[in-house]
């Protein structure tokens, strides 16, 4: 589904920079791909994907055998 349609930003192509580019902000987001410099009408989208992917990934946790 495109989430960017002033650059043609699709929710895979948000989904790639958060997997291989490691983008974690909105901010990094505009700056990789775009979304967001043209009407900003994506941003609230975009921001919705990238919470999405944070709450995903898996959370590493300490314990007495690795440092914090």
């Amino acid at each position: 589904m495109y989430i960017c349609i002033c650059n043609g930003i699709t929710e895979r192509d948000i989904h790639r920079a958060c997997t291989e580019e490691g983008v974690q902000s909105l901010r990094e987001l505009e700056r990789c791909l775009g979304v967001g410099a043209g009407c900003g009408l994506c941003r609230s989208a975009a921001q919705e994907l990238l919470s999405d992917h944070r709450r995903s990934r898996p959370v590493r946790l300490a314990t007495a055998d690795t440092p914090a």
